[in-house]
């Protein structure tokens, strides 16, 4: 009983990594998850990274396949034939030479088989040569494409993460913006209980408060489903918690960037992906010139052959033979075909540099787009940043007042009204800075991750 438990055992703890390798592995979730967590967790967990990298793995099985063509090839090869009925051939009577008489005579063993060995070797070939040329280019073509969807990747949870924080930002400050409502609600209901004011103070006061309740309702609704598009862009686990952690003082201490720099087409991934497809391209041209050039190669063989015509002793005996040879083969004519190909490989390469020329203008257009409207929302930020200090005095200075019956309730409606559009678009101009400041920076060519 102790040995059959053992064994069971043994083959659990033997089996163990396949069940466990089954099993689907569980996501992961980030317990902090700050803006730079965030894009970690994207570039590890993101569909289309790992398809980057997967297509970057394609690309090195498939040169390392190309490449192979150079080693030696080695084959074998088997067979065995009984003929039904042998061939015949027809030979002279050399006993009656001058009678004309031919004689059938059977060519063959009615049983026949072969055991073959090849050796080859190409010792010129324009494709395994086109292969070893491009052979780096192709990986360099793979990390470059990997790279470009990191950047892409990068910019979108970016955005996509200021956008979450922007409407959480706008729920709280409708929820602070309830909170004085509610307590001017409770003044002007006190006031009009005591004969101070008419009843027009409080129903304005629960207007204003209705409104804002509504307004943080929907606000509340759009956090969670920029949320969930959050969770999309990162791979994140769709029921998985996502607490967004974010430092308001240290997002308003990012907006700045250097604007005197210079943009360099060169440094964008676009542009460099243009230039290793021309690489690729001068190579095909190259390879078609080549069609004209022989392909050379060297091979060896070693047969066993088998012969009898009993099948119970056809591996009794063999007669082997063996041979090496040297191959050459020059295509001469092929309808044109090799020209029209070297045309056209050499018309894509003009168009390819037309792509260059092209991508070039539109990367100075972009930055200068991206730069003004960088400008352009700093310039507004630092504006709101000033009304916001400014209707947060005149709302504290008419709330007062109209405490003491110096100024009417409606002054007090319009000064938390223009404190809260004034918050909100605050806000929502940092949210454009920042997301402003992303644009600059793609278009030079300077995001990080």
């Amino acid at each position: 009983m102790r040995t059959a438990i053992k064994y069971l055992l043994a083959c659990f703890v033997s089996c163990w990594p396949v069940f466990s390798f089954a099993q689907p592995r569980s996501d992961s979730t980030l317990a902090q998850a700050t803006l730079q967590a965030c894009i970690q967790y994207a570039l590890q967990h993101q569909p289309l990274i790992r398809q980057s990298e997967i297509d970057e793995a394609i690309a090195e099985r498939s040169i390392r396949s190309a490449l192979s063509n150079w080693y030696p090839q080695i084959s074998s090869s088997y067979s065995i034939q009984h003929y039904l009925r042998q061939p015949i051939a027809l030979f002279p009577n050399l006993s009656n030479p001058g009678s004309g008489e031919r004689i059938p005579v059977a060519t063959s063993v009615s049983n026949l088989s072969t055991v073959s060995f090849g050796l080859s070797q190409n010792l010129f070939n324009r494709d395994v040569l086109i292969a070893t040329r491009t052979a780096d280019t192709y990986r360099q073509q793979a990390r470059q494409n990997r790279v470009n969807n990191q950047i892409n990747v990068t910019v979108d949870v970016s955005k996509a993460f200021y956008d979450v924080i922007l409407t959480q930002k706008q729920v709280d400050i409708l929820k602070e913006d309830i909170i004085r409502l509610e307590r001017s609600l409770k003044d002007a209901f006190n006031q009009y209980k005591s004969g101070i004011v008419d009843r027009t103070d409080y129903k304005r006061a629960s207007i204003a408060l209705n409104n804002s309740r509504a307004q943080q309702k929907l606000y509340s609704e759009q956090v969670g489903a920029k949320s969930q598009y959050l969770k999309q862009l990162m791979g994140y686990p769709t029921n998985g918690s996502l607490t967004l952690t974010y430092d308001t003082l240290q997002l308003v201490r990012e907006i700045a960037i250097d604007t005197s720099q210079v943009v360099n087409p060169e440094n964008r991934i676009e542009f460099q992906l243009l230039k290793t497809q021309q690489s690729l391209l001068n190579a095909n041209v190259l390879y078609n010139r080549w069609a004209y050039l022989p392909s050379v190669s060297a091979s060896a063989n070693y047969n066993f052959v088998f012969q009898n015509n009993e099948f119970a002793r056809l591996y009794s005996r063999s007669f082997p033979n063996s041979l090496v040879g040297l191959s050459l083969t020059l295509p001469i004519y092929q309808g044109g075909r090799r020209i029209q190909e070297s045309r056209l490989a050499e018309l894509r390469l003009q168009r390819l540099q037309w792509d260059l020329t092209n991508l070039t203008n539109a990367v100075s257009a972009e930055y200068a787009q991206a730069l003004a409207n960088y400008k352009a929302s700093l310039a507004n930020y630092r504006a709101l940043e000033e009304n916001l200090e400014l209707a947060r005095d005149v709302y504290h200075v008419i709330q007062l007042q109209y405490r003491t019956g110096v100024r009417a309730y409606l002054d007090v409606i319009v000064a938390e009204t223009d404190l809260r559009t004034t918050q909100l678009t605050y806000f929502n101009a940092l949210y454009q800075v920042l997301e402003s400041k992303l644009d600059v920076q793609r278009t030079l060519g300077a995001i990080q991750f």
